[in-house]
């Protein structure tokens, strides 16, 4: 663990890049009973532009949301329908925006980062008397550990090298006395790989001690920074967007200043923590000229220029 933990501290800042359903729905939280044609970009998805931006931003490494709580999976699992394969407005489902994200961050020297997230209650009451598919597909109902795990496989061998792997609710009420082992099973196919569960402090169950900033400053304020003088290789995640959102929505609402976010950087990397800054791409498939640009003067001030 030593050496994960050795590689992730030397990467400072990252970029979280939440992109699925939700961007065409302007939600959060996806239900998995969206119709998969509306995952309709109105044009290319640039993951090259992506990672212009990104690295013009100081940025060492990248996390796309390559399964949220709808399940949707960008790319074409066999284990499941419920997959880039049924968005036939994308590539006429012929689509691998896993591949395409992988390669353009091997291209432009960032570290490829997958966020697949784990069973949860994320539906509330938009259901309509139908079966809450808790995050995941219906072929994963009945086994739905096993089901991750075939799923963690796909990722971890078949688009070669992956430095991290970020997976949010480990300890959710469905799963969460399996993630022990599903923690072994990714580090068996790929020893190197980093894996942050998300919230968790436990190097039992973490490679790297885990802080959602966001959310936990509004419920705990000491569950959401590593305190002064924090030795642990940790990670905080946080958003550009002003109102805290993760996915882009229609009419963006602005960004964070330039000094907050330089000052949360500067913080995290004074206490061994890592910044993973999300910067959500648009129904466009690209990162705003919002975005972009507030993160270039983000940049500049922390450089001092």
């Amino acid at each position: 663990m030593k050496s994960r933990q050795q590689e992730f501290a030397k990467w400072k800042y990252g970029a979280f890049l939440h992109f699925n359903m939700g961007t065409f729905h302007d939600k959060e939280w996806v239900t998995g009973y969206e119709d998969p044609l509306s995952f309709n970009p109105t044009s290319n998805i640039d993951c090259n532009q992506w990672m212009k931006v990104i690295k013009a931003a100081g940025m060492k490494y990248a996390v796309l949301t390559v399964k949220h709580t709808g399940g949707w999976c960008l790319w074409d699992s066999k284990y499941t329908t419920h997959d880039i394969a049924s968005f036939k407005n994308y590539k006429n489902g012929k689509g691998d925006i896993v591949r395409d994200f992988v390669n353009a961050c091997r291209k432009h020297g960032i570290k490829v980062g997958f966020y697949y997230c784990m069973p949860g209650d994320y539906s509330g009451n938009s259901l309509n008397g139908r079966t809450d598919l808790h995050g995941l597909p219906l072929e994963a109902q009945g086994d739905y550990s096993g089901f991750i795990k075939k799923q963690m496989t796909e990722l971890l061998t078949n688009y070669g090298k992956i430095d991290l792997l970020w997976v949010d609710q480990t300890q959710n009420r469905y799963t969460a006395k399996d993630w022990v082992d599903l923690l072994n099973t990714i580090h068996g196919l790929q020893p190197g790989c980093v894996v942050v569960a998300n919230n968790e402090h436990s190097y039992e169950k973490t490679d790297v001690c885990s802080y959602e900033y966001n959310y936990f400053k509004k419920v705990d304020m000491n569950q959401a920074l590593p305190k002064a003088g924090n030795g642990n290789v940790s990670e905080v995640s946080d958003c550009i967007d002003a109102t805290d959102r993760w996915f882009w929505h229609t009419g963006e609402k602005g960004v964070k200043s330039v000094d907050a976010i330089v000052g949360m950087l500067r913080m995290c990397n004074e206490r061994s923590t890592n910044y993973l800054l999300d910067i959500p791409a648009g129904r466009d498939g690209k990162i705003s000229p919002l975005y972009s640009n507030q993160l270039k003067n983000i940049w500049k001030k922390y450089m001092g220029k």
